[in-house]
């Protein structure tokens, strides 16, 4: 399209600050704001708010109604929510945003998982719907992707999801895997061949990140908690829930003891599992070494970050695992797990180690070796920041999807262009 103005439909179940907090509404709401500021001109196709539209949300609102069960919203999402609102909100969703493209008002519809189930399926019978479409699955928790031995009656469940995302993937041009991980994983769960799959990852605003928390933060709070200047401080942030492996690192702190000299470790997060961990670091000698400050607030939370020493991620399982990003952010060296996404980000002996999950005896050498190897840490913290900032960092991952929306666009703009034949009318 030369240096026309794109306008592209994104099509999302949800979006922060209209409908909560979540991974989801974060990334479609800075999907939103970066896309914006490369001069793509944005339609949001989602459900009706739930709180009030800020001015500074950089696009067209298009809202759906979402038809649920009563109470379904003060419950939470559940099972039977997704396995039947959802994919009916898909269906109304993606008819608005094909009705969009009949009225010559969109060029590329994007859609979040099975929100644009309706333009998946009008596609196929339609052939005046040629505005390309972009499909992000995100972590196939439907299928179960990202969390081995899930429930099979859950994921039986899930089966009507299953097929609606399983459509939206089969219409599209283009279907994004966030980390070479789950490439794997969407073509065999969705069906889709190599060549549609495209790896663009999720990412983290480092300006938002850089002004949550500086040095001077970090300092502040060791100093308020007694932490010395030569303590060992270990990080560690998530839902306290049996998958991140918490539990894990509390063995395997427990089998550290005092062979490295003084540390700390602190825990930030809520949870089902927050008494369970409790209890285990009761029951082990270092327990007075284990904090468990419950959820913080943004502010805190970063403070943490800049006070750490080292970021852990015990993680049994795991989808893109954008608090490793975070503290890659902040400059922080990163012991993770060999799940989901983590290998994507943390490479060994450049900006961190990478252990099996599950395992306490490696990840205790990984913390032991860690502390050893403590003069290479702020090396590998700053190949960290680095590797956010050329790979994770929403002005690069806009790049890329703005690149992905022009490759999809220029052979239709090549038979639409004058001298040529129109381009024949056969959907994608």
């Amino acid at each position: 399209m030369g240096e026309r103005v794109l306008r592209v439909a994104l099509v999302a179940r949800s979006v922060h600050p209209l409908h909560g907090v979540g991974g989801l509404e974060r990334h479609v709401h800075d999907l939103v704001v970066h896309l914006a500021r490369r001069g793509i001109a944005i339609t949001l196709v989602t459900r009706l708010p739930a709180a009030p539209v800020p001015a500074s949300l950089p696009a067209r609102l298009v809202p759906v109604p979402y038809l649920t069960f009563p109470g379904a919203g003060r419950r939470g999402t559940t099972v039977a929510d997704r396995a039947t609102a959802y994919p009916l909100f898909g269906w109304r969703a993606g008819r608005r945003a094909a009705s969009l493209v009949r009225a010559g008002e969109i060029d590329l519809v994007h859609g979040l998982g099975a929100s644009v189930l309706g333009y998946a399926l009008a596609r196929r019978r339609d052939p005046v719907l040629r505005a390309p479409l972009v499909m992000n699955p995100q972590g196939l928790e439907e299928f179960g992707a990202t969390r081995p031995g899930a429930a099979r009656l859950k994921l039986i469940a899930y089966r009507p999801l299953q097929a609606a995302v399983r459509a939206s993937a089969h219409a599209a041009d283009a279907v994004i895997a966030t980390d070479a991980a789950l490439r794997p994983v969407v073509r065999s769960h969705l069906g889709v061949d190599d060549a549609r799959i495209v790896t663009i990852p999720n990412a983290i605003d480092l300006d938002v990140i850089d002004a949550l928390a500086t040095p001077r933060d970090g300092a502040a709070i060791r100093s308020a908690h007694g932490i010395g200047p030569r303590e060992w401080l270990m990080f560690s942030v998530g839902r306290l829930e049996q998958n991140k492996g918490f539990h894990v690192m509390i063995e395997a702190l427990a089998r550290l003891g005092d062979a490295v000299g003084p540390w700390r470790w602190v825990l930030a997060g809520d949870g089902p599992w927050r008494q369970r961990l409790r209890s285990l670091a009761a029951g082990t000698a270092v327990a007075s070494r284990i904090m468990m400050p419950g959820r913080l607030d943004d502010a805190r939370l970063h403070a943490w970050y800049e006070a750490a020493d080292v970021f852990v991620h015990p993680t049994l399982y795991e989808g893109s695992s954008l608090v490793t990003l975070e503290a890659m952010a902040h400059r922080r060296a990163v012991i993770g797990t060999r799940a989901g996404g983590i290998p994507d980000k943390v490479r060994p002996g450049v900006n961190g180690w990478l252990v099996a999950p599950g395992d306490p005896e490696t990840l205790r050498d990984a913390l032991r070796t860690a502390v050893s190897e403590r003069d290479r840490v702020p090396h590998f913290g700053a190949h960290g920041r680095e590797i956010v900032e050329r790979e994770f960092a929403w002005t690069a991952v806009a790049a890329e999807t703005e690149a992905l929306y022009r490759r999809l666009l220029a052979p239709i703009e090549a038979h639409e262009a004058p001298g040529h034949a129109t381009r024949p009318a056969n959907g994608t």
